[in-house]
């Protein structure tokens, strides 16, 4: 029989409560412990977790003995500050939203921490995750016989309200090539098995959010954009964002050409989201396509009903956390790491100045503390 093991949660806005829906899907899973300073939040994550005591401050949180990993689910410019809080206090495992920071001068602080801390860390980058897309990774390298080409396209809704509307700003949200797309970035890096040695982005603010107004700022995060990234292996990677797309079937369609033949992924979006007009919403599916003679057969994986009614990524938190808590018991190891949260953010850093300043970033993807112990 597994340990029971009770999670801390500081953060329990939108995806806070899709972590909490999920974590009540687990066996041998609770909840402890929660800081949420909005009082609307507060409520609805009592709601969905009743045993749980409710913290005054995030350290209460951290101190809880009953609490046995962390999960930090709070506005994205607090979570490098809040991983630091726990590594003061009591260095418990812990899972954080991306991205893992948002404030490009804190970059060298954040890669010397990542290195440093002394608890399993893991960076919830739920996209792996999901059933259609993990296929696709599982599959990607036979089917293209080594990808040159991988291109995603995320055609969606415009961001969601949260609460101090923090992600319609640059300054907290880290901007949409971080917030949103950071998730992108880090499935570039995972499936090719390379780092970035060229980003070029081109993006702007075309349709969302133009005529709102938060204290009298206008929001400036962009809602459509392209990158193009180079890796080291030679493989090319695109992404196309959309964010004004809300009547697409399918809200994530990836593609992985090489020289044996093609390989895709239809990811549709969140359920609550489809249009009951439009019948049942579609099958996740992976399309292999070899080079001729061979016909092109496509798999479908369609995701538990339990599943879907708890988050809006097809399945991938709950699986997410399963593969945590291996790690937290002992029993496999961390699959995303700081690392790899910090490279993904970095990426998506690199394409925000180059798209705003309209050139490539082809300066070293490295951490100063790498370079250093490599060289």
């Amino acid at each position: 029989m597994a340990r029971h093991i009770s999670y801390g949660m500081i953060g329990c806005g939108m995806m806070g409560q899709e972590h909490l829906r999920n974590i009540a899907l687990l066996p041998d899973t609770g909840v402890a412990a929660i800081f949420e300073p909005d009082p609307s939040m507060r409520q609805a994550a009592a709601l969905l977790a009743p045993n749980a005591s409710l913290a005054a401050t995030a350290d209460a949180v951290i101190a809880d003995p009953a609490v046995d990993c962390l999960l930090i689910a709070s506005p994205n410019h607090l979570h490098s500050r809040q991983l630091r809080q726990i590594a003061a206090t009591r260095p418990l495992p812990v899972m954080v939203e991306k991205p893992l920071f948002t404030d490009p001068t804190e970059a060298e602080e954040v890669a010397a921490f990542a290195a440093a801390y002394e608890a399993p860390a893991w960076v919830a980058m739920e996209y792996r995750y999901m059933p259609p897309v993990a296929k696709f990774i599982e599959r990607a390298e036979i089917a293209t016989g080594g990808i040159r080409m991988l291109t995603i396209r995320e055609h969606r809704y415009p961001f969601l309200d949260k609460v101090g509307a923090w992600n319609r700003f640059n300054r907290t949200s880290g901007g949409t090539f971080v917030e949103k797309c950071c998730h992108f970035f880090d499935l570039m890096r995972h499936i090719l098995r390379s780092e970035p040695v060229r980003v070029m982005a081109s993006a702007g603010q075309a349709v969302n959010h133009l005529g709102e107004r938060y204290d009298g700022e206008a929001p400036d995060v962009w809602d459509h954009g392209y990158v193009l990234v180079d890796f080291a292996n030679g493989a090319r990677a695109m992404l196309e964002l959309c964010m004004f797309a809300d009547g697409s079937r399918y809200q994530e369609e990836i593609s992985a050409v090489g020289p044996n033949g093609k390989i895709e992924c239809l990811v549709p979006g969140p359920t609550r989201f489809w249009s009951a007009q439009a019948g049942d919403p579609p099958t996740p599916l992976v399309i292999v396509s070899p080079r001729r003679p061979e016909p092109p057969f496509t798999i479908e994986l369609p995701v538990e009903p339990a599943l879907l009614a708890a988050g809006d990524h097809n399945g991938s938190t709950y699986h997410q956390h399963e593969r945590f808590l291996k790690a937290v018991r002992g029993d496999g190891p961390v699959e995303v790491s700081l690392e790899d949260g910090w490279r993904a953010t970095m990426m998506g850093m690199a394409a925000q100045r180059s798209a705003r300043d309209g050139k490539a970033v082809t300066e070293p993807f490295e951490p100063r503390i790498l370079m250093e112990k490599s060289g």
